[in-house]
């Protein structure tokens, strides 16, 4: 996969997540996913972590971008 094409991905998962709203969700529905989001949730910190550490490995920063 490119660079561009893998940006690409990254920013439509951040979109995609953009759309999660758990606040909305009755306490039933948020019950009943509780095993899929958690499961979803760490699988998505240990990815960004791998990332993120191999960003770090090569001696850069990642850095929240400025404001516009």
């Amino acid at each position: 996969m490119s660079s561009n094409e893998a940006i690409a991905r990254l920013d439509a998962a951040v979109s995609a997540l953009g759309d999660v709203h758990v606040s909305a969700w009755s306490d039933e529905t948020l019950q009943d996913q509780l095993g899929e989001l958690s499961a979803a949730l760490c699988a998505l910190d240990a990815v960004l972590s791998r990332v993120a550490d191999e960003v770090r490995a090569r001696g850069l920063r990642v850095e929240e971008p400025l404001a516009a």
